[in-house]
């Protein structure tokens, strides 16, 4: 199969540019023809989208990512326009045309011809996703239509996800002050370091006599950070790499998720946000009436800790075997008290759904708060230490500054 860049006239005239898979340059163009009635432009890619400059050619950088704002939107826009009764294949066809998001304006393309060569949605998507797509996604469409209400599937998964997006839009929010200024902080003491420092220390050289503790300590500090601070670049870089491999690793990543969970403030923060996701994709789950052994399976997939990840799978075996929800998170033995009494409540009353969503605001509001509380002891963290290093480079000096009198 060879892929095709092609620019077509759409509705109203508008001109679209698209990509299209098929054996020879006539099966692309009855492809596209399906859909625009007129072709401008038909080119074949010959591997260049593979490399770097055929991305920036063909406009591909950062086309292969998921953006969350953009997923929400496309489910939002779906649950709307087949609300209205308009066909599956029309309502993909029309959001394609419309998006700006190039991976999301791609895929929708692939899904919009399979959906009109008669492929169920769900199919579609789950093939031309790339694995971008959240697990909870597919499975939602497939119960959706098993159940006959596609629409009513795209709701509840933008409501989810629009939930989890506006979460994290808050925790990244109030991260970026505190980043910003640590990053500021660490920039202002290796210049210090490296170029007013010296120039200081020239002058001492000249002088010549003994100079107090407190300067030679700055002096031989200054010293170190110049030959250095280049090498430990690449050493924290060269650090951050070896994690990151170590952590595709099935052992790597169990071992920094026991790591992360006993983390002081981190600990309680991560523990909160598995309980939070995972309250709010049992309700999706459950709301969509996908069975529980595979609501429990696919939800194990969105856990952000390897260590709720396979707790969490476990526990389809639990289910497998006749026990309650409930027994299984308790012999789990990671989940908070306060989830599992209530998903068993849910259980005992039938009312499962509106006990998981209740549990899941809970959990959010335990979330934020945690996130809020952490800021809020890191901002004066990184304040002392700028004092604290100020003062030591302040007050260094002009102990220097001063025997240089006191001398002369």
């Amino acid at each position: 199969m060879k892929n095709y860049k092609y620019v077509a006239e759409g509705s109203g005239g508008l001109q679209v540019t698209g990509m299209v898979e098929a054996t020879n340059e006539l099966e692309a163009s009855a492809k596209i023809r399906n859909n625009y009635n007129v072709i401008i432009s038909l080119t074949e890619i010959k591997g260049e989208s593979d490399t770097l400059i055929g991305k920036i050619l063909f406009g591909d950088i950062g086309g292969s990512k998921l953006n969350s704002k953009a997923f929400t939107m496309m489910c939002s826009q779906f649950a709307t326009i087949l609300s209205a009764g308009i066909p599956i294949a029309r309502a993909v066809r029309l959001i394609g045309d419309k998006t700006k998001d190039k991976f999301l304006k791609k895929v929708l393309n692939e899904v919009a011809a399979d959906v009109e060569a008669g492929r169920t949605i769900s199919a579609a998507f789950e093939d031309h996703g790339n694995d971008k797509f959240p697990p909870t996604f597919c499975e939602t469409l497939k119960a959706g239509e098993e159940a006959g209400d596609v629409a009513g599937s795209f709701e509840s998964i933008y409501k989810h996800y629009d939930k989890q997006t506006k979460m994290g839009a808050k925790v990244r929010g109030a991260m970026i002050y505190p980043s910003f200024v640590l990053v500021i902080a660490v920039i202002v003491v290796i210049v210090l370091m490296v170029k007013v420092v010296p120039t200081f220390t020239a002058i001492f050289d000249e002088t010549g006599g003994q100079l107090p503790l407190m300067t030679r300590m700055l002096i031989a500090i200054s010293n170190f950070v110049r030959d250095t601070f280049i090498y430990f670049i690449v050493l924290v870089a060269a650090i951050a790499f070896g994690v990151i491999l170590y952590k595709k690793s099935p052992n790597g990543a169990r071992n920094i998720a026991k790591l992360q969970l006993k983390l002081p403030v981190l600990g309680n923060i991560m523990e909160l946000n598995c309980a939070s996701l995972f309250a709010n994709t049992m309700a999706t789950m459950v709301q969509s009436g996908i069975p529980m052994t595979k609501a429990v399976g696919v939800t194990s997939k969105v856990m952000p800790n390897k260590i709720y990840e396979e707790k969490t799978l476990q526990m389809v075996t639990r289910l497998e075997e006749g026990k309650t929800m409930r027994a299984g998170m308790t012999e789990a033995g990671c989940f908070p008290d306060i989830l599992t009494d209530m998903v068993g409540v849910g259980e005992d009353t039938g009312e499962l759904k509106t006990t998981l969503d209740t549990v899941a605001r809970y959990y959010d509001n335990e979330l934020e708060q945690a996130v809020a509380k952490a800021i809020a002891m890191l901002e004066p963290a990184i304040l002392v230490f700028l004092a604290v290093i100020a003062g030591f480079i302040v007050i260094s000096i002009y102990m220097a500054m001063f025997s240089m009198y006191n001398t002369m």
